[in-house]
Order: C-alpha cells, then sequence, then structure tokens
C-alpha cells in the first residue's frame, strides 16, 4: 500500500471522539498517518496528542445557504489535493454529499457511512430529490457505504443511491464495552432514578418524556426521570425549565460523562421515533447493565429484547409510554438487576464495536487490492 493516509470527515469532533475513536486508533497502530477534518473544539488537543493531524472546517450541519456550501465543497478540494489520502472516511450528512462529491472529482476512494436516513430524505418534494440526487452522484464512485439497519440498506438500494457490491449493513456504530462496562446496580434505596439522554427534538420524543415522567411522578413520588442533552429546537428551554420545577426530574444540559449518569440510573429511557440508524444511548445503557425502556421504534428495538432486558412501548404515545414506566416500576428489584445482565449479555453478544473496526479495516483492505 503506497500511500497510507486516511482522511476523515466530519461535521463534529465529538462524534469522532465518542463513536470512532477506536477506529481510529486501530488505523493508527496499523502504521497509517489519520488527518481529521471537522469544527475545531477542545477534543482537537487530545486527537492531536493521539498523533493525528487535524485540518479546521467551519460549517454549519444544517445550513442551506448556498456560498457556504460552495466554500465547504473548496476547503475539501483543497484538502484532499494537498494530503493525497489512501482512502477517504466519511460521516454525517454533509461530510457524505460534498466529501463524496469531491472525492468522485478527483479519484479519491471514499468509504461512507450512513448514521440513518433524516427526515429530508424520508419527506416528500423538492429536498427529499435533491439531496436523493445529490447521494446519488457522491456515492456513484464510492467503495464502500455503510448502513445501519434494514429499513436504510432497502431504501438506498430501492432508490439506486447505492448498489449491492458497494452496500454494507452494519449494527449501527457498535458500543465500546471497556469504555462501557458493566456497573453494579444501584442499590434498593426506594427511589427508581430514570434517565433520558438524546438531543433535545420533537422526533426523539421529549414532550412524552417530559409529560409521562410528571404523570409518573404524581402517582409514585419515588419515581424521577432526569433529562441530559443538546437543545436541538429552542422551544424546548422553556419547557424543560418548567418541567425541573414540578419535581419529576431536572435537565442536566449537556453531558460529556454518558457513563456517569447511566451509572447513577435505574433505567435508560428514549422514547424516540426519530429516524435514527441505531441508538447508541440504548446500546451504552444496556452494556452498563441498565434495562432500557424504548419505542418500537427502527433503531431502537433492535438494541433490546422486549421482556427480557427492556420494555418496548409503542412511539408517539404519552399514554403507552406511562403504562411502560408503570410496568417497569412493579418489577421486584432483583428482575430489573436481571434485565439489566441480560442487556449486557446482549450488547456483548451483537453490538461489541470491534466488529465495526474490523468491518473498515476490511473496506480500507480492499481499496487497496
Amino acid at each position: 500500500m503506497k500511500n497510507k493516509t486516511i482522511l476523515i470527515l466530519s461535521n463534529d469532533v465529538d462524534y469522532l471522539y465518542t463513536l470512532r475513536l477506536e477506529t481510529i486508533e486501530r488505523l493508527l497502530k496499523e502504521g497509517f498517518s489519520v488527518s481529521l477534518s471537522a469544527p475545531s473544539n477542545d477534543r482537537v488537543d487530545f486527537f492531536e496528542e493521539l498523533g493525528c493531524t487535524f485540518y479546521p472546517t467551519e460549517f454549519t450541519p444544517r445550513g442551506k445557504n448556498p456560498f457556504s456550501n460552495l466554500a465547504l465543497l473548496l476547503k475539501y478540494v483543497r484538502m484532499i489535493k494537498q494530503v493525497q489520502p489512501h482512502v477517504v472516511l466519511t460521516y454525517t450528512i454533509k461530510a457524505n454529499i460534498y466529501g463524496g462529491l469531491v472525492c468522485r472529482m478527483l479519484h479519491a476512494p471514499q468509504i461512507a457511512n450512513m448514521t440513518g436516513l433524516g427526515k429530508a430524505l424520508m419527506g416528500k418534494g423538492v429536498l427529499q430529490s435533491t439531496i436523493q440526487r445529490l447521494l446519488r452522484i457522491a456515492f456513484k464512485r464510492a467503495s464502500t457505504v455503510f448502513l445501519q439497519n434494514e429499513r436504510d440498506l432497502n431504501y438506498f438500494l430501492d432508490h439506486k443511491i447505492t448498489n449491492k457490491e458497494q452496500s454494507v449493513l452494519i449494527p449501527g456504530s457498535g458500543v465500546n464495552l471497556a469504555r462501557h462496562p458493566l456497573e453494579e446496580y444501584p442499590e434498593d434505596d426506594g427511589t427508581i432514578r430514570l434517565i433520558f439522554i438524546a438531543r433535545i427534538i420533537k422526533d426523539k420524543g421529549i414532550e412524552e418524556m417530559m409529560a409521562a415522567a410528571i404523570k409518573i411522578h404524581q402517582m409514585h413520588p419515588n419515581v424521577t426521570c432526569n433529562i441530559a442533552g443538546f437543545i436541538g429546537e429552542d422551544e424546548y428551554e422553556a419547557q424543560l425549565k418548567a418541567y425541573g420545577e414540578t419535581g419529576a426530574g431536572s435537565y442536566l444540559g449537556f453531558q460529556k460523562d454518558i457513563h456517569a449518569l447511566i451509572k447513577s440510573s435505574h433505567a435508560v429511557v428514549l422514547p424516540s421515533y426519530h429516524l435514527e440508524g441505531i441508538a447508541n444511548v440504548l446500546l451504552e445503557g444496556a452494556a452498563c447493565g441498565r434495562p432500557v425502556l424504548s419505542t418500537n421504534h427502527i433503531g431502537c428495538r433492535e438494541t433490546f429484547d422486549d421482556g427480557v432486558s427492556g420494555i418496548m412501548f409503542e412511539p408517539r404515545s404519552t399514554e403507552s409510554l406511562i403504562l411502560a414506566i408503570e410496568k417497569f416500576v412493579a418489577i421486584p428489584y432483583e428482575k430489573k438487576r436481571e434485565m439489566g445482565l441480560a442487556g449486557r449479555k446482549k450488547v456483548e453478544k451483537e453490538f461489541n464495536r470491534q466488529v465495526i473496526v474490523e468491518a473498515y479495516m476490511r473496506a480500507i483492505e480492499r481499496v487497496g487490492m
């Protein structure tokens, strides 16, 4: 392999740290030079100390300004010409599209990862058709496109965005079992502490979560649900403040130490109907040995076995969520602990992140053939 440089494009350094660190570490161990490009933050120092080269790229992930998009495209052109990578790994929609377009133009091999479809692709109209067309062009010569569930795989094949040879199904982003070790279940002190961890947007079920938690706390004052996550839709700022005043739980803001939050809780709750790839917080909760309560929705239901390692309920339904929480509350303490252990066994068997790392190494090896 003549050039052993890997260029990784993303919209978020924290995303690379949380979900892609093991792949980056493996690449460095195998002797690759690794260059990263994303908007800069305080994680950059960590990656540079690890041995990576960093190229700051400033862009708004959801921005539709054609001039900023053109600037991003030109930045990627200059970067790929300068780095001359053996392969470019792209994550998140803009990096996938604009990075893919540049890779195709400059004949640089691309390995892309789609972590879900998003509203734009699943909607109707001009925006959907535009993004489909851009992805089709960007991925035309991509070496591998990783997809995280059967729905997404079939969507890409049905819409001829990718072909069967390019498309590879993987179990989400997996979970680092060492970074999320099995933890002792919280002691039986008479309280039940639930945790909701997600970007605060409607599709993650934040409205259903707050309404259900308030109702449950009224019926069972010993049950609380804290909420953590970046506010992605401004209208929820005031609602979260009001939620904290009910006594049902606190809004903790954005938290980097997700493991500590999970460790101190009795269960992880995610009422999502978002177009998930695979919901990582549910995998992390299960890895920690915590039962999960989540929806009968693709990207969520795959992460647990209903009645064994978690409790399933219907999406978009506060009533169904209330019933699920009440069912969990009624379960004896020892049974709750056993559900958590069953969840740990499931992620060990099906969602070990090393599976994802090996999939990337195989994809990169194919490029070098």
